[in-house]
Formats: C-alpha cells, sequence, structure tokens
C-alpha cells in the first residue's frame, strides 16, 4: 500500500519561510514526477513547481526566484523551499506524485497542507 504524506505547512508573516516535504512510501517501482500544487479559497488549483524524474524543473511565474523545488531519490521524498513568501501565497498545498507502484499507475495526491502568510 502506498502513501504520500505532506508536512511543513504553517503560519509565517511576509518575507519568511517555509519547507515543506512529501514523502512516498510502500513498495515503488518507478517515479515520473512529483509536485506542488495550491489551492486559494475561491481560486482553482495551480501548479506550483513540479520536477521530473530526469531533474528537470517547471514553476509557476509567480514563485519562479522564490521558491525551489528538490527531491531526495533514495527517500522518494520532495520538498518546496519557499522564501519571501507573500500573502498570495495562502493556500493549501498540495503534493502530486506521477508513480509505478505496488497496486498504483498514475497520480496521486496528498491531503494538503495549509501555508498561511500574514500581512
Amino acid at each position: 500500500q502506498v502513501q504520500l504524506v505532506e508536512s511543513g505547512g504553517g503560519l509565517v508573516q511576509t518575507g519568511g519561510s517555509l519547507r515543506l516535504s512529501c514523502a512516498l512510501s510502500g513498495t515503488i517501482f518507478s517515479i515520473n514526477s512529483m509536485g506542488w500544487y495550491r489551492q486559494a479559497p475561491g481560486k482553482f488549483r495551480e501548479l506550483v513547481a513540479v520536477i521530473m524524474h530526469g531533474g528537470s524543473t517547471n514553476y509557476a511565474d509567480a514563485v519562479k526566484g522564490r521558491f525551489t523545488i528538490s527531491t531526495d531519490n533514495a527517500k522518494n521524498t520532495t520538498y518546496l523551499q519557499m522564501n519571501s513568501l507573500k500573502p498570495d501565497d495562502t493556500a493549501v498545498y498540495y503534493c502530486n506524485a506521477d508513480f509505478h507502484g505496488s497496486g498504483w499507475l498514475g497520480e496521486y495526491w496528498g491531503q494538503g497542507t495549509q501555508v498561511t502568510v500574514s500581512s
């Protein structure tokens, strides 16, 4: 049975930093990509950052230069380092993994973690 567990959300002031973690556990055969999405109240879920199996990354324009996505392949864990946070970054952040594991093939979503940036 696979699991995707997120951690690291919280409340921070404008200009502060947070690091989100997302750990994929279980019997994993291969990972195509891992990424982060966010959904603010009244808005659609949007891509924040994604990292592909080969290491290439893609970022939303709104976070370029402030957020960095990385992975620890040995731990099947992805991280999102968020610096210079703004109130507009307030949202529930969801981890997404596209992988092949025991009993699973395709995309899988985490439960979400709240990030709140106060002004």
